[in-house]
């Protein structure tokens, strides 16, 4: 095996993503990438899929008249696409997340700007009732282009233990 990918028979490789609980280390940092433009279709969509109807997310007159002068990206679609960013390297072997706290949406996200994200290993421990899986707590940045923190967020998952769960298959 090498790094994300496997030889599941002579000459036949299967490409890999994630960790498994093993694999985690408390302190290191991994960067995900690429980067997310995020476009005013992308913010629509998603409100209506969520039935935000907030204006100041699809209103552009509405908007003219806050402080930021246009449409702000609905704050979930910033969180969910930075989740989505982390999932090929921190979650794709979780069984489950356990939860998400201590979210932070420290600059304003607008359409035409582009997310970049990375998490940081808090913690990790064996689950005292699945001996086959550990929990891991991890912190996960968003910056915009120009390095700006835009948001932050802890998450807490279900990691297989290497060698369990369905991607050993």
């Amino acid at each position: 095996m090498r790094d994300g990918v496997i030889e599941v028979s002579p000459g036949r490789y299967r490409e890999t993503f994630g960790r498994y609980y093993e694999d985690f280390v408390v302190g290191h940092i991994y960067e995900h990438r690429p980067g997310r433009t995020i476009t005013e279709t992308d913010n629509t969509w998603f409100t209506l899929l969520t039935m935000n109807t907030h204006p100041v997310h699809f209103d552009f007159e509405f908007a003219a008249k806050t402080e930021f002068k246009k449409p702000l990206v609905c704050s979930t679609l910033t969180v969910a696409i930075m989740t989505g960013q982390s999932v090929s390297d921190v979650s794709q072997k979780a069984l489950a997340n356990l939860g998400w706290k201590d979210i932070r949406l420290t600059k304003p996200v607008f359409a035409g700007d582009t997310l970049y994200s990375e998490t940081e290993v808090l913690e990790k421990r064996e689950s005292a009732k699945r001996p086959e899986q550990g929990i891991v707590t991890i912190r996960t940045i968003g910056k915009n282009q120009h390095g700006d923190v835009v948001c932050t967020f802890d998450r807490v998952m279900l990691i297989w233990k290497r060698g369990f769960g369905p991607a050993d298959d």
